[in-house]
């Protein structure tokens, strides 16, 4: 996969999945490792995982 940059990065990071985020923060971990892209591929991967989660979480609620 290509080498991500900022422009790059802002324009795609709200359409991509929570398994392509994680792709995406893994290869950065493994090839560049730039502080800067693997803070903001963390931020999007906890927040898409933690909507996920609330998801699963609240079908199991009982609602009043």
């Amino acid at each position: 996969m290509k080498r991500l940059n900022w422009r790059t990065l802002n324009d795609t990071i709200n359409s991509l999945t929570e398994e392509e985020v994680l792709a995406l923060l893994n290869q950065e971990r493994e090839i560049s490792k730039r502080v800067s892209m693997l803070q903001r591929l963390h931020q999007r991967y906890t927040a898409l995982r933690a909507s996920r989660e609330r998801i699963e979480i609240l079908q199991e609620a009982i609602r009043p």
